[in-house]
């Protein structure tokens, strides 16, 4: 276990460096689109390990469990859903396999259920909450460090989220929204507001993940740190993507553009930084490289 829990080292003034993308990675080694990847906590499990590891080798000193579509409703789409507390146990003990005894601390990931609230949709709030807190309880039991409540565009259903894992354990929670629009979520929230919204409901650490650009999510983020005084959390996507050959995503930032933002990214208050969809260990190597620039200044 690592020494020092994630409130000790932001309390010491760390910068950490946190993963890239699990699901567009996996991708590349072979994970067929359309497929959850959580099957290949099962079927393919020394993969997950590998990419843990190429990670952390990379200099990530958070990983994120490959479960972030790891709730029960979620995990119907992928006939997962009567295992989903094992489904999380075992995420958590492969991370913690390849992570060996490296200062390394374990983050579960819990993403968007994939259905609206009522009353846009048919998810009633307390079956929201039930099933978050049903993954949470598996993820802290099975050893994670924290929770990574990610993606978010909905303040209903991460107010759900947060309210599950509050229920279950003590573990400190980061709760990150997606500013898919640009400057707003996809239910057209404000930076400014899910900040505020979110620092009443006692999570430890906010911030930004997925998005369109690195420009824009900076925007998002600066407005966040203006609006709450929580340590902030800095993922995005290496852009978005476009289809290139095979039918494959393309993913146009490259390592050397993302690790050339990521000071930009601490100036703004980012605590913990990495990156989302499309970026590989080697997006991770130039963040922690810029990262261990900034240590020395």
């Amino acid at each position: 276990m690592p020494i020092r829990s994630l409130l000790e080292r932001l309390a010491a003034g760390e910068i950490l460096v946190s993963d890239g993308a699990m699901g567009t990675n996996l991708q590349e080694r072979g994970l067929t689109l359309g497929t959850a990847p959580e099957v290949w906590l099962f079927e393919n499990p020394a993969e997950v390990i590998r990419l843990h590891r190429d990670f952390i080798a990379a200099g990530s000193q958070i990983l994120l469990t490959d479960t972030f579509g790891g709730t029960g409703l979620r995990l119907i789409h992928a006939d997962l859903k009567e295992s989903a507390a094992q489904v999380n146990r075992r995420a958590v003990a492969l991370a913690r396999e390849a992570a060996g005894n490296a200062d390394v601390l374990v983050a579960g990931s819990m993403g968007p259920t994939g259905q609206l609230l009522e009353p846009l949709g048919e998810l009633a709030p307390g079956a929201a909450v039930d099933s978050y807190a049903e993954q949470a309880r598996a993820l802290a039991e099975a050893g994670a460090d924290l929770l990574v409540i990610e993606t978010q565009f909905d303040l209903g259903e991460a107010t759900s989220a947060i309210k599950g894992a509050r229920a279950t354990t003590t573990l400190p929670i980061v709760c990150s929204f997606s500013f898919d629009m640009g400057h707003r979520t996809m239910m057209g929230l404000a930076p400014a507001k899910v900040a505020k919204a979110v620092s009443e409901l006692g999570v430890d650490v906010i911030g930004v993940n997925c998005g369109r650009s690195l420009s824009e999510n900076l925007d998002n983020l600066k407005e966040i740190h203006a609006a709450a005084s929580l340590p902030l959390w800095m993922k995005p996507n290496a852009g978005l993507p476009h289809m290139g050959e095979g039918h494959r995503a393309v993913y146009d930032v490259t390592p050397a553009q993302m690790g050339e933002q990521a000071a930009q990214w601490v100036a703004a208050g980012a605590r913990i930084i990495g990156g989302c969809c499309g970026s590989t260990p080697e997006h991770v190597r130039e963040i922690a490289r810029a990262t261990a620039l900034i240590g020395q200044v």
